[in-house]
């Protein structure tokens, strides 16, 4: 190697070098070398002058577009953003949804949904509060600015009979007062828009001819009766009121100002027919659509998107159900109407009511739609499954279409396009589930977690139903480790458990020997708030009680049963358990074999307050650890107490007693009149 300092040639080059380099000067927002070609002019083999002369002309073209902004502009959200993707979900943390307050943050599944009916029944109302009184919200001061948030206006304000007037009633959704409107405009002869007809006709279909509830609020009529017959007065009358509303009327308003115009175009019968099929007067709506193809008019994809969707209401067969959505399709074609993504959804739900031969048709409509272009959503995949995927299905090859559906949708991100969109993940993951499928599962459930289709879930309700599924299927078919794994990754910030899911957990742990973890378990179930499930509870007890095991797990599973029995005796301002023989039982064997045998005598006690009679082998177990334990006195009043339930199995158990106990004369002679009266009984 050579030194630099052997060579002064090579060390003066190089600073020279360093010296031409530093004559780097800045001009008009661009850096220009000086003196490029006497630094490299002992290498230039005859490019480097054009070179030079092509840098020059780069960078004047690239001085001429740039344009330096004077300051960076970021949307009002971006702060929140950044920090929103710098965090991640707490799995040991409720739902985001649910801190505001954590005392009334809900631990079952009852009072998750109690809970979410709630925040919405008090969104209503603040939003009926604050629409009724816009005053009181004048100022904002919300930044960023939120519409939603602020007052709408509910009230009217033009009085006198105009178009205008008419138009404040329909965006205000004033079914009834709209109509009145119109008739008023009508009898002074004032002409009335197509435009604001239409809105109209849309406005009356969508409601049925009747004034919609704003905003969910509840009239108080409804609800001021009391007790159990007033409620179920009060489910009658809701469910008439949804008939009624559900119902199509002959000659209501829609129909007679339909029939009064003069005019009328494809948006007219378009309204009429999509209510029509909404408030189910199928036949009718078919009926107005041959009117208007006699009236020479053609038809919107609205109208054969509803006409589609009804199609297997007005057949019976199911070839002439096909037939019919076949017949719609021609015709689209014919007038050259464009179908799109809802037009084949409606075709796959149609085809939910066509029996066997919808299975070979789902796949041609699949087909099709890639033909034309349409990719098909979520839902439509949706009706796939419950087109193969009927109840009661059975067999190990039941899965082949959703797996090549979960192909096709490999690490692709989904928005919302059909609100059926968001019961594809649960219908699929209850597919995995009753087909035993636990891979099928880890793929829908990664897809799940591509991007934000979570988000596709649906409301925090059915997301729970997914994870509960979700969950279910880990307990049958994965071993312990990951089930306990996904149980800390899901509970309680995505899955509230139900009794099912935790006696999966339970058996899970069975399977696996793993019931040294029931005592965590149990503790879990108290947090839950399940420990008010007499069968569940009996669950731990039974598996806890079957088997022996070593000191230090017997000890746990001891102060896990002194747990359960202040559950059954009534803790947490709630009543107890009622008490059951395998129940007291499974404490009292509990108990004895972590050697305490106070708090075993004292069960043995509950059996006799209950009427509840303890089994041949406890009391042959019992009377084994008071053996152990010297208590002479306390296996004489063993056998006392087997005498006062009259059990066939007490001479024997005196004459133990007697046998194995280091006894005094008096009880000797208890035992000894106890051995002889359980022998001349017999």
């Amino acid at each position: 190697m050579v030194r630099l300092s052997q060579k002064p040639s090579v060390r003066n080059n190089m600073a020279a070098s360093g010296r031409h380099v530093g004559h780097c000067i800045q001009r008009n927002g661009r850096f220009v070398i000086n003196n490029f070609e006497q630094l490299w002019g002992h290498r230039n083999f005859g490019w480097t002058s054009a070179l030079r002369q092509q840098a020059i002309e780069t960078n004047k073209e690239s001085t001429e577009n740039i344009v330096i902004p004077r300051k960076k502009t970021w949307s009002k959200e971006a702060v929140l953003e950044a920090l929103a993707s710098t965090v991640s979900r707490d799995p040991t943390a409720y739902h985001y949804q649910f801190q505001d307050d954590p005392y009334l943050s809900p631990r079952t599944s009852n009072e998750f949904k109690l809970y979410f009916l709630s925040q919405e029944s008090g969104r209503s109302a603040a939003k009926y509060f604050i629409n009724s009184n816009p005053k009181l919200f004048a100022k904002d001061f919300a930044d960023p600015h939120i519409p939603c948030l602020m007052p709408e206006t509910v009230s009217l304000r033009l009085e006198e009979v105009s178009e205008e007037a008419l138009k404040e009633r329909i965006n205000l959704r004033k079914v009834s007062a709209a109509v009145d409107m119109y008739d008023q405009l009508v009898q002074a002869g004032t002409a009335v828009s197509m435009e604001t007809t239409h809105d109209l006709l849309d406005l009356i279909c969508l409601y049925g001819d009747r004034d919609p509830d704003q905003d969910g609020i509840t009239e108080p009529q409804e609800t001021q009766e009391s007790g159990e017959g007033g409620k179920s007065r009060r489910i009658k009358l809701r469910r008439a009121l949804d008939f009624l509303k559900a119902t199509w009327k002959e000659n209501n308003n829609a129909e007679r100002i339909f029939n009064l115009l003069p005019e009328k175009d494809t948006r007219c019968y378009s309204a009429l027919i999509r209510g029509m099929v909404k408030h189910e007067a199928y036949a009718k709506a078919f009926s107005l659509y041959t009117d208007m193809l006699n009236n020479r008019l053609t038809a919107d994809v609205h109208i054969f998107n509803a006409l589609i969707l009804a199609a297997p209401r007005v057949r019976e067969d199911y070839n002439e159900k096909w037939d019919l959505i076949t017949e719609l399709l021609t015709q689209m074609n014919q007038q050259k109407v464009q179908p799109t993504l809802m037009t084949f959804n409606n075709v796959l739900r149609a085809l939910r009511r066509c029996g066997s031969l919808a299975r070979t048709k789902a796949l041609q409509t699949l087909t099709e739609m890639k033909a034309v272009g349409i990719a098909p959503s979520l839902a439509s995949f949706n009706n796939v499954l419950g087109i193969f995927y009927r109840p009661g299905f059975s067999g190990q090859n039941n899965t082949n279409i959703l797996q090549e559906i979960v192909s096709e949708l490999d690490e692709k991100s989904f928005t919302c396009q059909d609100p059926d969109d968001v019961l594809f993940f649960t219908s699929a993951i209850k597919i995995c589930l009753d087909c035993k499928d636990l891979e099928l599962g880890y793929k829908i459930n990664h897809l799940v977690e591509v991007g934000e289709n979570w988000r596709m879930l649906g409301d925090p309700y059915q997301q729970s139903i997914y994870y509960g599924r979700f969950f279910n299927l880990l307990c049958l078919m994965e071993n312990i480790d990951e089930v306990l794994k996904w149980y800390k990754q899901l509970i309680p910030s995505l899955y509230y458990p139900n009794a099912l899911g935790l006696k999966e957990l339970l058996q899970a742990l069975d399977t696996d020997s793993r019931l040294d973890l029931l005592p965590c378990i149990w503790k879990d179930i108290r947090s839950v708030g399940h420990d008010n499930k007499l069968d569940l509870v009996e669950e731990v007890l039974t598996l806890m009680a079957r088997d022996k095991h070593s000191p230090e797990v017997q000890e746990s599973f001891a102060e896990c049963a002194l747990d359960i029995k202040k559950v059954f005796e009534g803790d947490r301002g709630r009543s107890g358990l009622e008490w059951s023989t395998p129940s007291l039982s499974h404490i009292t064997s509990l108990l004895l074999r972590a050697n305490m045998t106070e708090q075993a005598w004292e069960m043995l006690q509950l059996f006799k307050s209950n009427n509840r009679v303890p089994s041949v082998e406890l009391l042959d177990n019992f009377l084994s650890a008071l053996l152990s334990d010297g208590f002479p006195q306390r296996a004489v009043d063993l056998v006392q107490l087997s005498a006062a339930f009259c059990l066939p199995e007490t001479p024997k158990l005196a004459k133990r007693t007697l046998t194995e106990f280091n006894l005094n004369e008096e009880q000797r002679a208890i035992l000894s009149e106890l051995e002889s009266a359980g022998e001349s009984s017999d």
